[in-house]
């Protein structure tokens, strides 16, 4: 049953994207767009074929930013969580400051950070931390609070100090939360990087895009917007393998 299982979640994905260019070239066929509108997958793969190297170092310059200021927001965003959690003061005084930064649209703040900061790297590894830092604040909140009251309970009644039951119950029953949370924030960081090439970048996946897209290279632009997917499919993939591995009770759970 489990090799079953594993086989339709590598199948499933491949035939629905398949199915996805296969669509893709009827719709070409059949309505005839300019190349400047919508290439063909043909397009796209030969100009892929004829810049794999270049894509290929583009790529490796957004996965290094999209990681490095993922790390970033992880990090900095479980600790705000067990802060707030901590303290209700510091969470009636926060809180609502967080909602409000959240909302603020971040490509609304790009121009702004490249002013701050300058055309650099570290503007571009704000953006990423800017769009995935509430998400995992929020799933580290949420995890915490969701202990079970018996639970809190029991742990009284056995005389445990609030460090043992904080590492005993509340974390270990917060952690697929918090692990929900980094899920939603991996695609977003791979949107914050892309943001933050495109408008001062001069390397990077979302640079290519840009650039090729001025310079009416639009099949190049396609390659690398579908580059960029399967880079942040991948990295998702990866925050579910160590969430699989870091929490084997919530995977017997859901057997």
């Amino acid at each position: 049953m489990t090799r079953i299982r594993s086989l339709t979640a590598v199948v499933y994905p491949l035939l629905g994207s398949a199915l996805l260019v296969l669509v893709w070239w009827a719709g070409v066929k059949v309505f005839r767009p300019q190349e400047i509108v919508l290439p063909s997958p043909a397009r796209v793969a030969a100009a892929f074929s004829e810049k794999a190297d270049y894509l290929g170092q583009m790529a490796w310059v957004s996965t290094w930013e999209i990681l490095f200021g993922f790390g970033i927001a992880a990090l900095g965003g479980v600790l705000l969580g067990l802060w707030l959690f901590s303290s209700s003061t510091v969470d009636r005084m926060f809180s609502p400051l967080l909602v409000g930064v959240n909302a603020v649209p971040k490509i609304a703040l790009a121009p702004m950070m490249m002013v701050w900061l300058g055309l650099t790297y570290q503007a571009r590894l704000a953006m990423v931390v800017l769009l995935c830092f509430f998400p995992i604040v929020l799933g580290t909140l949420s995890g915490l609070r969701s202990t079970p009251a018996e639970l809190a309970e029991l742990a009284r009644s056995l005389r445990a100090s609030r460090l043992q039951t904080f590492v005993k119950i509340r974390l270990p029953g917060a952690l697929p939360q918090v692990f929900v949370g980094l899920k939603v924030a991996m695609p977003l960081a791979a949107v914050g990087s892309t943001i933050g090439e495109m408008i001062g970048g001069d390397s990077g996946l979302g640079f290519v895009i840009s650039a090729a897209s001025g310079q009416s290279e639009i099949a190049l632009s396609f390659a690398a917007l579908i580059l960029l997917a399967l880079v942040s499919v991948a990295l998702y993939l990866l925050i579910e393998a160590v969430e699989w591995l870091l929490l084997p009770w919530v995977r017997a759970v859901n057997a």
